[in-house]
């Protein structure tokens, strides 16, 4: 089996995190899997995305543009589906990025939208290509 396991995003408040992040996931189809005091699992498919707090954080603060990962993104379904989360996003937590090339700041052939929430981390929700 070949392809992403999972994804394990270190935060400094959980409860500030969560609002965001369970509202993106499960819009997206992710399924709240796991729950406990430092953190929350959602699973699609057979990859898995967990939030969660450690004693072992250098810095409460998130800097995307540091060496690590920039941003992680997620298939958003059609193009009126990727729409409707991006309009929704910024009642969630997610503030919209680079909205004025939206839909197209990664390209003429790629279709997506880019938000930020409020710790600091950055999400890219990504197309379905368009069926031929």
């Amino acid at each position: 089996m070949r392809g992403l396991h999972h994804v394990e995003i270190w935060v400094p408040s959980l409860d500030e995190a969560v609002e965001s992040w369970s509202w993106l996931l499960a819009r997206l189809g992710f399924a709240l899997t796991g729950e406990w005091p430092d953190g929350r699992t959602w699973t699609a498919g057979s990859a898995y995305v967990t939030v969660t707090t450690s004693p072992n954080l250098s810095s409460a603060a998130h800097d995307r543009r540091r060496a690590g990962v920039n941003h992680l993104a997620f298939w958003g379904g059609t193009r009126i589906e990727v729409d409707a989360v991006l309009a929704d996003a910024e009642a969630h937590g997610w503030h919209p990025l680079y909205h004025e090339r939206y839909p197209h700041a990664g390209g003429p052939d790629h279709y997506a939208g880019w938000a930020e929430n409020a710790q600091g981390f950055k999400v890219e929700i990504v197309a379905d290509p368009p069926s031929e």
